[in-house]
């Protein structure tokens, strides 16, 4: 199989689509959530938790089934491309937005909670709107948290195996991201490869989240 710089780069391109996808769903999927009470609030929030429960191969198994030919919205996909999503990139930037969604939400959600109510009733006084209040007061109040959510997402994206591996398939040169290369590596002998993107893994990831804690000291 040998070392290839393209499961790297698909590897940081994956992550930084989940990544934003999960930013902006997180912001508002808990701006709508944490105002409201209402019959079904807990099992929605159960359900966005679910992924960080479940085995990565049973989300995966999910997609496929939500995301196939049979599916209403696999034949939508399949009408307007001319193709199935399933062992794509963009199947890969699904599954990992899947699994590193509820770091985003919970990050996101411990950020706006922490926000002082007095401020909002204040600006709220003053005629600011709920979109006013969502960009100049619960995002910028929240950045450490917002900060935090991103690293935590993008590490967790960057390093997505089992519903990566199931839906998006092990394609060299197509779908094949680090942690399939590594398990396809090691499968195959090929160790020393293994050890690259392992090492690349991990310092990586040691970078990120010692910039997380560097932050998180820093209040």
């Amino acid at each position: 199989m040998g070392f290839s710089w393209y499961p790297i780069q698909l590897s940081f391109f994956v992550a930084t689509l989940a990544t934003v996808s999960t930013l902006i769903t997180s912001i508002l999927a808990v701006r709508w959530l944490i105002g409201k009470n209402f019959k079904g609030k807990q099992i929605i929030e159960t359900v966005i938790f679910l992924p960080l429960v479940l085995p990565p191969t049973v989300i995966g198994f999910l997609l496929i089934i939500v995301f196939g030919k049979n599916s209403p919205i696999g034949t939508i996909i399949e009408w307007l491309t001319g193709t199935t999503i399933i062992f794509t990139v963009p199947a890969a930037v699904i599954a990992s937005s899947v699994i590193a969604f509820p770091l985003m939400y919970q990050s996101i959600k411990t950020g706006f909670l922490s926000v002082d109510h007095a401020i909002i009733d204040a600006a709220k006084v003053d005629g600011a709107s709920n979109w006013q209040l969502l960009l100049w007061q619960y995002i910028p109040l929240s950045f450490r948290a917002i900060l935090s959510g991103i690293v935590l997402s993008f590490t967790r994206a960057f390093g997505e195996f089992g519903a990566t591996l199931m839906f998006a398939g092990n394609i060299p040169g197509h779908t094949q991201t680090i942690p399939t290369a590594i398990f396809f590596s090691i499968e195959s002998g090929d160790l020393s490869s293994a050890w690259y993107y392992v090492i690349i893994s991990i310092l990586f990831s040691f970078v990120l989240l010692g910039f997380t804690n560097f932050t998180r000291a820093g209040r």
